[in-house]
């Protein structure tokens, strides 16, 4: 009875662990000179959010299909609601008129795996 007891009581833990979601863009720059100003001022407003910035490549390899934009970035945020609340934050969305103005953006949020 205490080991199956053990197994639940890990799994109600384990479910209690928030899932990690990613903020994954694809963004394909067309005025560097006016991105700059965005890339200038992301990194003292990403530094008050609680996120990770995983990767940032002009370049990624494909591997299969078409991959139609030059810059791919990778975030990661302990939660949907951390995530949110940087990409919809004034001092992000005041940058972010660069970022629009330089250039075309698909950005998505997706869920990690629930441990």
């Amino acid at each position: 009875m205490l080991k199956s007891r053990a197994i639940v009581d890990a799994r109600l833990i384990q479910r209690s662990v928030p899932v990690p979601v990613f903020i994954l863009a694809q963004i394909n720059i067309h005025d560097p000179a006016t991105y700059a100003n965005y890339e200038a001022g992301f990194g003292e407003v990403f530094a008050r959010y609680d996120g990770a910035l995983l990767s940032v490549d002009d370049n990624p390899e494909t591997l299969e299909g078409d991959w139609p934009n030059c810059r791919t970035v990778i975030i990661q945020f302990p939660s949907a609601d951390e995530a949110k609340r940087w990409f919809h934050s004034e001092e992000y969305q005041a940058i972010a008129t660069h970022r629009k103005a330089a250039s075309v953006g698909h950005i998505a949020l997706v869920k990690g795996f629930e441990p």
